[in-house]
């Protein structure tokens, strides 16, 4: 095996062992080799960089050359041998040995419990831990360590190294990334690979995620809703709602870049692969004046990005899809990162398939069965990421990414009658692809910078034919974004640190409809230009987290300036309790609308488009929130109240099924209430219970009533999980979720239609003044992980949604009975029932 020179530099350096000797004067093993040449006249045959930087006591005159050889062995991990009286050869030993550290912070007051330890090349790995310490055995005296932790700068140290300490375990401290004073609170939060940082936000790492009820992977967008205050009243990453927010509201970010994508399997799935995913912080308030547009949460996806010079990666396989990904050293400073994954469902429709299906098609022209006629549809996503990370030196980083997601689905319909036989065929195309580019600078010890650039690009397309009319309608809506942000921070201190920044972004929108027989064309495009100048503070001791920003938005279309201040404190009253008051100001210039229920073939109803400050304006959201947190013996119990208040939404971006569907107007609406959280956890388990009360309503001026229950208004929402390792490599997770029902609006008693010019219409009464039955699912998963060898690690997971079948709806409407239009017709929209899941996959 050929060794890298900076390889043996690492696996030497530190110079010889002295065995149970007091130490005395070193030399360079240089000289000492040409001393001994001339003393006994030989020669020494080696590579110079073998010996380089390697000091050593100066042996005994006395001594005889088998002696002094043996001197030279016992010092040194070189072996020294001699031929014959004239030449000595001198070469690097190759064996195995055991070693241990323990991971320090930077301020050597803090263990890290948790941190990762992976030998490179050959794949073993593992975590120090509750006191901080690793032990390895059996790895090669030449292998090179990296030891890594969230908020920390990893670190490459060589086995030999950690071997010289001998009896005593290495102490390596790692220093705390320069950017980030936000230390982390609590490192098991609900499950390991969940953590919470002092500013309230929740991140996930997905590379030591452990298992969550009724998931077979880290599934980005599904492991947020474990969070309380965090809900998705249809069950789908597409509608999460946020402290009562609706989805569109989510900034979502990955790698920061700005995604449009709702997800696989409209909605179902996660459209962001979790393996190459390093952490997602998941914020509700108080968030950096880095961040707008998003009123109600932001969710910020980074990838690994740290040069390993490690080849490693991973294949996994579900009854959904399969996918991979690798990390590729190029050289030293260069590496490659890739991923990607595709469905099976045209190959393979396994049972979690067709539930699948029926749950995200029902209710839509694309139906999984029918008696009439005959249907075949052939449905397949994919996605891909590609990350390019180059190492300039210490103190300059470069990375490239890419990013692509598509949903594709062709359905095709015959009718048979006595006369002809007649067929329907559609697709339906759904695509995000987005490029980004950052260039970190470290300035000097104080000041660094960070220049990000990005583009994305959203498309969904659906072309439908229907026979009956001899009529095809096509649809198309389209997002291209282009961004700019620079990022300039001073770390006056271990404690205080400053952030100013400046960032443009460009969106362009486009919306179109055509309808042959009779001919229709409508397209409407839109462009906004965003300036935004942020600035904050932030302040950590052992006491106390400030973080106090201001945020200066200038929309320069509309010549309009909007400021967003933001807050957020911790304050530890004691090593028990502590307070925290958060606040913030954001605005939003991007919405979806529901524009009428056959919008791209029924199946994905949303249109994003861009405000125009008139009848569509600049959303904007006022939020404070007040706080109590109790922490002891990992017992973690903490209440939050919170205060929103969103204006600027429309009446068509809320998607009402009532009076007000087809109606046009501006309004608020204002979510308070209550989050409670208890989480215990320990070496073998961890359980939690949170709770939700809150309280939301809509406010329209020019609608009777004024005030009504939002759509999303859960009042009452309770969930409540248990993980726990039933041996070191078999793990179980159990879990359920009840709440309310959300609201829906029913039609007038006796009088359930109403004729409006020449269309009868739904004769609804009060807007959402009935709510559905309670929703409850119990999930569990279970968890096998081994070795195949000792460089490649198997898990199987198999998991279980919805144990008991419940039979929950998710949503009610009505429409005209065709039969019979003096009669309203109840559609239920149902959850998913009991749907399976299992998967394999490999890591090396």
């Amino acid at each position: 095996m050929v060794l890298n020179k900076w390889l043996i530099f690492a696996l030497l350096f530190s110079g010889s062992i002295c065995l149970g000797q007091n130490s005395t004067k070193k030399i360079p093993l240089s000289e000492v080799i040409i001393t001994l040449e001339k003393q006994f006249n030989i020669k020494f045959s080696y590579a110079v960089e073998d010996v380089a930087n390697i000091s050593i006591e100066k042996p005994k005159v006395t001594f005889t050359l088998k002696e002094t050889i043996d001197f030279l062995n016992s010092k040194t991990l070189l072996n020294f041998k001699a031929l014959d009286d004239r030449y000595v050869t001198v070469s690097v030993l190759n064996k195995a040995i055991s070693v241990c550290g323990i991971v320090f912070s930077d301020d050597m007051k803090s263990l890290l419990v948790g941190a990762s330890i992976f030998v490179n090349n050959i794949g073993r790995s593992t975590l120090t831990d509750r006191n901080g310490t690793f032990k390895l055995q059996n790895i090669p005296i030449n292998a090179t360590l990296t030891i890594s932790y969230m908020g920390f700068e990893s670190k490459l140290i060589s086995a030999y190294e950690l071997f010289s300490a001998q009896n005593n375990c290495k102490e390596i401290v790692l220093p705390t990334k320069n950017e980030e004073l936000n230390q982390v609170l609590i490192n098991v939060y609900l499950t390991p690979g969940l953590q919470k940082y002092l500013d309230g936000s929740t991140v996930l790492n997905t590379k030591k995620f452990g298992i969550l009820p009724g998931l077979i992977e880290p599934d980005i967008l599904q492991s947020v809703q474990v969070l309380p205050g965090v809900e998705s009243t249809n069950e789908s990453i597409a509608n999460i709602n946020v402290r009562g927010g609706t989805n569109d509201q989510n900034l979502v970010l990955w790698d920061n870049i700005k995604m449009y994508h709702s997800g696989h399997f409209f909605g179902l799935i996660s459209p962001y692969n979790p393996n190459l995913t390093n952490k997602v912080i998941v914020s509700k308030n108080g968030t950096s004046a880095e961040y707008s547009d998003g009123v109600s949460s932001t969710i910020n996806m980074h990838t690994k990005d740290v040069v390993t010079n490690t080849f490693s990666g991973g294949a996994g396989i579900n009854s959904i899809s399969a996918e991979t990904y690798l990390e590729i050293p190029i050289t030293k400073k260069l590496e490659l990162h890739i991923s990607g994954r595709r469905s099976i469902t045209d190959l393979l429709k396994s049972p979690t398939y067709t539930k699948y299906f029926e749950r995200s098609f029902q209710d839509t022209e694309i139906n999984a069965d029918s008696d009439q006629h005959d249907t075949s549809s052939d449905f397949y996503f994919y996605d891909y990421t590609a990350k390019l990370l180059f190492d300039l030196n210490e103190k300059h980083q470069f990375r490239a990414n890419i990013i692509g997601i598509n949903n594709a689905l062709d359905y095709s319909e015959r009718r048979i009658n006595t006369t002809q036989t007649q067929s329907k065929t559609s697709n339906l195309s759904q695509k995000n692809i987005g490029y980004g580019g950052n260039w970190k600078a470290q300035w000097n010890s104080k000041l660094s910078s960070n220049f990000i650039t990005y583009f994305s690009r959203y498309n969904i397309d659906a072309t439908d034919y229907r026979v009956e009319t001899d009529q095809r309608l096509t649809e198309a809506n389209e997002v291209l974004e282009t961004g700019a942000k620079i990022n300039t921070n001073y770390k006056k201190n271990d404690h205080l640190n400053l952030l100013f920044g400046y960032q443009f972004n460009e969106t362009g929108m486009l919306n179109q409809t055509t309808v042959s027989a009779p001919f229709f064309s409508s397209t409407k495009k839109d462009v906004l230009l965003n300036h935004a100048l942020f600035s904050e503070v932030e302040f950590n001791n052992d006491k106390t987290y400030l973080r106090v920003g201001m945020r200066l938005n200038y929309f320069q279309k509309f010549e309009k300036l909007l400021v967003e201040p933001r807050i957020n404190i911790r304050q530890k009253l004691s090593n028990l309790f502590a307070i925290k008051l958060e606040g913030e100001f954001k605005n939003q210039s991007t919405t979806q609308i529901v524009d009428f229920e056959d919008d791209f073939l029924g199946v994905e109803k949303r249109r994003w488009v861009l405000v125009n400050d008139k009848d569509i304006p600049i959303a904007t959201s006022k939020q404070g929130s007040f706080g109590m947190e109790f922490n002891k013996n990992k017992l973690n119990i903490e209440a939050t109240a919170f205060y929103k208040i969103v204006d600027g939404i429309t009446a068509s971006n809320q998607g009402f099924y009532n009076r007000f569907q087809y109606e046009t107007a501006n309004g608020s609406y204002t979510a308070k209430g209550l989050e409670f959280l208890a989480n215990k956890t320990a070496r073998q388990y961890s359980v939690w219970v949170s709770y939700t009360f809150s309280t939301n309503n809509y406010e329209f001026d020019t609608f009777t009533p004024s005030t009504f229950p939002n759509n999303v208004d859960i009042r009452h929402s309770v969930s409540l999980g248990f993980n726990y390792d039933i041996t070191k490599n078999l793990k179980v997770a159990v879990g359920g979720v009840l709440r309310n029902g959300q609201p829906f609006t029913k039609p007038i008693d006796n009088n359930e239609t109403v004729i409006n010019g020449n269309n009868t219409l739904v004769n609804y009464d009060s807007p959402n003044s009935e709510n559905l039955d309670n929703f409850i699912r119990l999930d569990a998963s279970l968890n096998y992980h081994f070795n195949l060898s000792e460089s490649i690690k198997a898990s199987f997971t198999a998991g279980v949604i919805n144990i008991t079948n419940q039979d929950n709806i998710i949503n009610r409407y009505y429409k005209v009975n065709p039969n019979d239009s003096k009669d309203a017709i109840q559609v239920d929209n149902k959850s998913l029932g009991l749907t399976p899941n299992i998967s394999f996959r490999v890591n090396f």
